[in-house]
């Protein structure tokens, strides 16, 4: 609740530092003027940093297989979870389960003597790190197939 100020008499000083507040016009044609740029950006044009110019020799964006040798021993290992899940769920869970820990394990494996630019998505985090939590996740999935005990009536 200020009071108007008479008109003669200057503001406090402690609002010299406060900016002014635009109208609502400034700010209407500011989000105009931001929003619909006179000159629309031509996608192929390689002056426009959203649109780089695509590297010689580079593969089209629609490509559908694998770039790298890790790429495809992901999807080698990805179907060997996915088969040990059907084993698993049609019944041997046991054996469904080591197919499991195989998966991982050998994911691991494959990320170890695997360089970083071509281990593809086996490659999440540092080396030692992949391999400790793929080998180390893979072998309790192994040990506990091996060692859980048969349950009554199964």
């Amino acid at each position: 609740m200020s009071r108007p100020q008479p008109a003669g008499e200057e503001p406090p000083a402690h609002l010299d530092d406060v900016p002014p507040v635009p109208s609502a016009e400034e700010v209407a044609a500011e989000l105009e003027a931001v929003a619909d740029p006179a000159e629309p950006a031509d996608p192929a044009d390689p002056a426009d940093p959203a649109h780089p110019a695509d590297p010689v020799g580079e593969e089209p964006e629609d490509r559908r297989h694998p770039s790298t040798v890790g790429g495809l021993l992901y999807l080698f290992v990805l179907a060997a979870g996915a088969t040990g899940v059907f084993i698993a769920w049609s019944g041997d869970w046991r054996l469904g389960v080591r197919w499991i820990g195989g998966a991982l394990v050998g994911a691991a494996a494959f990320r170890l003597v695997l360089p970083r630019r071509d281990a593809g998505m086996l490659a999440v985090r540092h080396r030692l790190l992949d391999c400790l939590l793929l080998g180390g996740v893979g072998a309790v999935l192994l040990f506990l197939a091996q060692t859980i005990p048969n349950q009554p009536g199964t």
